[in-house]
């Protein structure tokens, strides 16, 4: 069983901590700070995220399932994600589940520290991926403009 993820204050130093990382642009190249509009505040908000990217295809996974920037995005239809002093907007196209599955084990295989957040594990078979896909989105970036 999947454990359910907890922003405890471990949790909110590390974020604060991989925040000013990527504000001076020293965070890995994959990490990216990811800002979407609030849809009931109306303000920015900001989280450390990481990108999946294959053959110039770019994917959002929300590990820890529906959190807020996930319902933000859903209702913005796009996110910003800068690293450093580099800055670009993004349209994003959250895919069904049984699209979701091979980003999801890309992710998995590649951030290990997210496995006890999933029911699949890492040579799990693609329906299984599939299932975690249900509750954990993956969004694709596109271009803001298509």
């Amino acid at each position: 069983m999947a454990r359910t993820f907890q922003y405890t204050i471990d949790r909110r130093i590390v974020n604060q901590v991989v925040v000013w990382m990527l504000k001076l642009g020293i965070a890995p190249h994959d990490y990216r700070l990811l800002t979407v509009i609030g849809r009931n505040t109306g303000r920015p908000h900001s989280v450390p995220i990481t990108i999946i990217e294959e053959d110039e295809r770019r994917w959002l996974v929300a590990p820890y399932g529906e959190v807020d920037w996930v319902r933000n995005a859903r209702i913005s239809g796009w996110v910003e994600l800068s690293h450093g002093k580099s800055s670009v907007e993004w349209a994003i196209r959250e895919l069904p589940p049984t699209e979701s599955a091979p980003v999801l084990r890309k992710y998995l295989r590649k951030y290990s520290i997210s496995a006890p957040y999933f029911d699949a594990q890492v040579d799990s078979p693609l329906r299984e991926f599939a299932q975690d896909g249900r509750s954990r989105p993956v969004f694709e970036l596109t271009d803001k403009g298509t």
